[in-house]
C-alpha cells in the first residue's frame, strides 16, 4: 500500500488561510513529533510552467496537473502543501499558484507577490521554475518579483538563510555552463540594487540565500530523460538539513509543534503589505524580443558550417590564420543582431548585445584555448627535445637551457599573433607565463634529476668505500681505531667532493647551492659511518665473546692452545677480558670530532680493577654513589654520540663474564684432567714411605712365592673389574656421580666375570635370579643420572672396552680383552702346577 502524501490547500485563492486544514495535515503526518528535524520545500514560477508536475515526480506527491489537451489555464489556485514521500527527514512540499496568469490579470498581482514572499519566509528550499529560453528576460525570469521579495523580506523578517534552487526547464543545446553564470549574475545585480535597511547596507546575498541552479530536459519531448534527471535531483533532498545539505543554515527555524501558528502569523504580516511594483511593460517586451533575437543568432553561430569545420580542425592541431577566420564568423552574427534590434529600447538592446557577445565569446573561447594549448604543447615538446639533444652532445646544461628556451618562446609568440581575435581581446600572456613556468619546471626537473643521480652515485661510492673498512677497523678494536676511522672518512669524502665539484661545473649553480650539496655529501658520509658504527654496537656482545675466544684459545702466534697444565689460565683470562673490554670501550661512543674522552679509563678502572665491597652498609652506599658507571651519559661525550651508556656497559660486562665463565671453567677442567692422566703414581714421599714401612712384607712375599701368586691373581681380578667398570672415565664426570655409578654396577660386574670364568672352566653357572632386580634398578638409576659434564674430546671411545648386552636375567657387562687375559692366566697357572 502506497503512502499518502495528504495534499491540503493551505491558502485559498482569495488569500484566506486554512488554519484548520493545516492543523489536520500536521496531525496526519505527525509533524509535531519531528522537533527540528523537518524541512519545507516550495516551488514558484510562471503559470503552466510545470511546477506541479515537477513536484509530483520529484517528491511523489499528487498535486493536480494541467491537462494539455484541455488548453493552457490555471491549475493550482492559492497555495497547497503535501508530504514528500520517501524523503528523510520529514519534508513538506509547497505548491504555489503560478505567476503571470491571465485569470488574475496584469493589475492584480498582489497575491502572486504575497505567496512568493510567504514561500521564501517559511521555506528552507525554494524551487524557482523557469523556462530555459526565459533566462535573461526581465519579467519572464521573475527578476522584478525577486527584487521586491528581497527587499520586503529584509524589512519583515530576521535574517534566515534560504536555498534558492533555480530549475531551468526544457534545457536546449546551450551548455549549462553558459546559462548558469548569466543567471547568477542577474540575481546578484538584483540583490545589489535592492535598498537595504540600516545595518544591512553591506550585507552579501550569501548571508540570506544559498543560490543553486539545475537544468532539466523537456518532460513532453524527452520524458525518460526528464525522469532520470529528476531522480538524480531527488537524491539531493535526502537529509537536506544535515551539515552540508541542500537546506540553509536554518537559523531561527521554529519547532514542528509551532509551525502552524508561525505560518499563520507570517501570512498575516504579508497580507498587510500591498505596495509592490513591477517593471514597465515596454522594458519587458524589449527584454523578451532582444533575448529571442540574441538566442537565434547564437544558435545560428553554433551551427555555422565554417565554425564547425574550424572547430574540428583545431582539435587536431594548430591552424594557420586561426584568428582572422574566427573574427570573421563572430562579426557577421553580431552585425545581423544589430540590424534586427535597432528599433528596440537602446538600453535593453545594448545589454542583450553584450550578453550575446559574451556568450558567443565564451562559446568560441575553448577553440582559442585549444589553439593556444597546441602552441604551448608544441613549444614545450620542442624545448624538451632540443635540451635532450644538446645534453647528448656534451654541451653545458645551463647554456643548453638558455638557447632552447629563447627559441621556443619566440616560436610561441609568433603562433599567438596568428591566432589573435581582434574583437575578443583575449590575452595569451597567461598561457605564455605557463609555458615559461613549464619550461623552467622541466629544466629544473632535469637538473634535479641529474644532480640527484650524481649525488646518489657519489653516495654509493662513499658507502662502498667506507662500510667494509669501518667494519674491519671496529673488529680490530685497537687504540687508534677511531683515529683510523676519521682519517678514512676524511680521505674518502675529500676524494668524492673533488670529483663532484668538477661534475657540477656545467650546471651554472650558485655557490650556496653547491655548498649545500657538498655538505649533503659530507653529512651522508658521516651518516654512513655512524650508521655502521651503531649497527656494530648492536652486536658488541658477540664481538666481545669472539675477541675473548680468540685471545683465550690462541697464543700470540695465533696457534690454538692445548691445555697441558703449564698455562697460567688466570693471566690468559685477564688478557682476554682486557681485549674484550677494549673493544667495548671503542664501541661505547662515536668519536668523529677528535675530542678526548675517558671512556676506556673509566671502564678499565671500574670493571677490570674491581675491589671488594666494604661490609658496612654505609660504605656500600658510598661505593655505589661513587660508581662512575652508574650514569646514562659519558663525560665529555654528547648524548647523540653515545652508543652504549655506562649503565649498559656495566650490564653487558656482567652478561659477558657470565657467558665466558664456562669457557674458563672448561679450560681448568681440561687442564686438571690432563694432569690426572699423566700422573697416576702417588707422590714421591708416599712411594718412599711405602718402601720403608712395607719392607718386611716385601721380604715375606719374596721368601714365599705362593703369596705373590695370590696377589697377582687378585691384581688381575681387580684390573678386570676396573676396566669393566670404566672407573677412570666415570671419575672424569664427577666424584659423586662416579661413586654412584660404580656402586650400582660393581656386584653385577663381579658376577658376570665369575660366570664367564666358570663357563671357560666347564662348570655350570650359578643362577642369576637374585641379581635381576638389582641390575634393573642399577641400570634405571644410571639412566636417570644426568651427565653433568661432557666427555672431553681427547678421551677416545676405544678406551671404553665394555660391551653391554641384554639378557632375560638383566643387563650384562663383558670385556673381551679381560676374558682373553683371564684365560691365558689360568692356562699358565695349570702348566706351572
Amino acid at each position: 500500500m502506497e503512502e499518502d502524501c495528504f495534499a491540503t490547500q493551505l491558502i485559498y485563492g482569495d488569500g484566506e488561510f486554512n488554519g484548520d486544514g493545516l492543523e489536520s495535515f500536521i496531525k496526519k503526518v505527525n509533524l509535531t513529533d519531528c522537533g527540528l528535524s523537518y524541512a519545507v520545500v516550495a516551488v514558484m514560477g510562471p503559470q503552466s510552467s510545470g511546477k506541479s508536475t515537477l513536484l509530483n515526480h520529484l517528491f511523489k506527491t499528487n498535486f493536480r496537473e494541467m491537462d494539455a489537451y484541455s488548453g493552457r489555464s490555471q491549475t493550482t489556485k492559492g497555495v497547497w502543501i503535501a508530504k514528500c514521500i520517501g524523503i528523510e527527514p520529514c519534508t513538506i512540499a509547497m505548491d504555489l499558484e503560478g505567476t503571470d496568469g491571465r485569470e488574475r490579470g496584469e493589475e492584480d498581482t498582489t497575491f502572486e507577490k504575497q505567496s512568493a514572499l510567504f514561500a521564501l519566509a517559511i521555506s528552507d528550499i525554494v524551487l524557482i521554475n523557469m523556462w530555459c529560453h526565459d533566462i535573461g528576460r526581465e519579467h519572464a525570469a521573475n527578476k522584478p518579483l525577486l527584487k521586491t521579495v528581497f527587499q520586503v523580506m529584509m524589512r519583515l523578517f530576521s535574517p534566515r538563510k534560504t536555498t534558492l534552487l533555480f530549475v531551468i526547464r526544457d534545457k536546449t543545446k546551450t551548455p549549462f555552463e553558459l546559462l548558469e553564470p548569466i543567471l547568477r549574475e542577474d540575481i546578484q545585480k538584483i540583490w545589489d540594487a535592492v535598498p537595504k535597511p540600516h545595518g544591512h547596507e553591506n550585507t552579501h546575498l550569501s548571508e540570506f540565500f544559498n543560490v543553486d541552479v539545475v537544468a532539466l530536459s523537456s518532460y513532453e519531448e524527452k520524458e525518460e530523460k526528464f525522469k532520470e534527471e529528476v531522480a538524480q535531483l531527488r537524491q539531493r533532498f535526502m537529509h537536506s538539513i544535515s551539515p552540508g545539505g541542500l537546506a540553509g543554515d536554518r537559523r531561527g527555524v521554529v519547532p514542528a509543534s509551532g509551525f502552524s501558528f508561525s505560518a499563520q502569523q507570517i501570512w498575516k504580516v504579508i497580507k498587510e503589505n500591498k505596495d509592490l511594483d513591477l517593471p514597465a511593460h515596454k522594458v519587458m517586451v524589449a527584454t523578451v524580443r532582444c533575448e529571442e533575437i540574441a538566442g537565434e543568432k547564437f544558435n545560428q553561430l553554433t551551427l555555422d558550417k565554417g565554425w564547425l569545420a574550424l572547430e574540428k580542425a583545431v582539435e587536431r592541431g594548430p591552424i594557420p590564420g586561426f584568428g582572422k577566420k574566427l573574427s570573421s564568423i563572430l562579426e557577421r552574427y553580431l552585425s545581423e543582431y544589430d540590424s534586427e534590434t535597432i528599433y528596440f529600447d537602446e538600453g535593453v538592446r545594448n545589454v542583450k548585445r553584450q550578453q550575446l557577445e559574451s556568450a558567443a565569446l565564451d562559446f568560441l573561447y575553448p577553440a582559442y584555448a585549444a589553439m593556444l594549448g597546441h602552441l604551448h604543447s608544441k613549444a614545450l615538446e620542442n624545448f624538451k627535445t632540443g635540451l635532450e639533444n644538446s645534453l647528448k652532445k656534451g654541451e653545458g646544461f645551463a647554456a643548453s637551457v638558455r638557447a632552447c628556451k629563447e627559441y621556443c618562446i619566440l616560436e610561441f609568440d609568433q603562433g599567438c599573433a596568428d591566432a589573435f581575435v581582434q574583437l575578443a581581446g583575449w590575452d595569451a600572456s597567461k598561457i605564455k607565463e605557463k609555458l615559461q613556468r613549464d619550461i623552467d619546471a622541466h629544466a629544473s626537473s632535469v637538473c634535479s634529476a641529474q644532480l640527484s643521480e650524481l649525488i646518489v652515485n657519489y653516495e654509493k661510492q662513499l658507502s662502498t668505500a667506507l662500510t667494509e673498512p669501518i667494519e674491519s677497523l671496529l673488529e680490530s678494536g685497537g687504540r687508534n681505531t677511531w683515529a683510523s676511522i676519521r682519517k678514512l672518512l676524511k680521505r674518502e669524502t675529500e676524494a668524492a667532493l673533488l670529483e663532484f665539484s668538477s661534475a657540477v661545473a656545467g650546471f651554472d649553480l650558485d655557490e650556496a647551492k653547491i655548498t649545500a650539496m657538498e655538505q649533503k655529501i659530507r653529512d651522508y658520509a658521516r651518516n654512513v659511518v655512524e650508521r655502521k658504527v651503531r649497527e656494530e654496537a648492536g652486536k658488541v656482545l658477540i664481538r666481545m665473546k669472539d675477541r675473548f675466544l680468540m685471545v683465550f684459545n690462541h697464543d700470540t702466534d695465533s696457534i690454538p692452545r692445548v691445555w697441558t697444565g703449564k698455562e697460567d689460565i688466570k693471566t690468559i683470562t685477564k688478557d682476554a677480558r682486557s681485549a674484550s673490554l677494549k673493544l667495548l670501550s671503542v664501541m661505547a661512543a662515536i668519536r668523529l670530532d677528535e675530542k678526548p674522552d675517558k671512556i676506556e679509563k673509566i671502564l678499565f678502572s671500574s670493571l677490570m680493577d674491581e675491589t671488594v665491597a666494604l661490609p658496612s652498609s654505609e660504605n656500600r652506599s658510598v661505593a655505589t654513589s661513587s660508581d662512575p658507571l652508574a650514569s646514562s651519559t659519558w663525560e665529555e661525550v654528547p648524548p647523540k654520540d653515545t652508543l652504549i651508556t655506562p649503565v649498559q656497559c656495566k650490564s653487558l660486562w656482567k652478561q659477558f663474564k657470565a657467558e665466558t665463565e664456562y669457557i674458563v671453567a672448561q679450560a681448568i677442567s681440561l687442564q686438571e684432567a690432563h694432569r690426572q692422566n699423566n700422573n697416576w703414581l702417588p707422590p714421591t714421599w708416599a712411594i718412599v714411605a711405602m718402601i720403608i714401612l712395607g719392607f718386611n712384607e716385601l721380604m715375606l712375599l719374596l721368601r714365599n712365592p705362593l703369596y705373590l701368586i695370590v696377589l697377582f691373581v687378585v691384581y688381575l681380578l681387580s684390573r678386570a673389574i676396573w676396566v669393566q667398570l670404566n672407573v677412570d672415565g666415570d671419575f672424569r664426570h664427577g666424584t659423586l656421580a662416579a661413586l654412584l655409578s660404580v656402586s650400582s654396577r660393581f656386584l653385577p660386574t663381579v658376577m658376570n666375570i665369575l660366570r664367564r670364568l666358570a663357563e671357560e672352566a666347564g662348570v655350570p653357572p650359578a643362577p642369576q635370579a637374585p641379581q635381576q632386580s638389582q641390575s634393573v634398578v642399577s641400570q634405571s638409576f644410571r639412566n636417570q643420572t644426568p651427565q653433568l659434564n661432557p666427555m672431553p674430546n681427547w678421551i677416545s671411545e676405544s678406551s671404553v672396552s665394555s660391551n653391554i648386552s641384554s639378557t632375560d636375567e638383566g643387563v650384562e657387562y663383558s670385556s673381551p680383552n679381560l676374558i682373553h687375559r683371564r684365560t691365558t692366566n689360568i692356562q699358565e697357572a695349570g702348566n706351572s702346577t
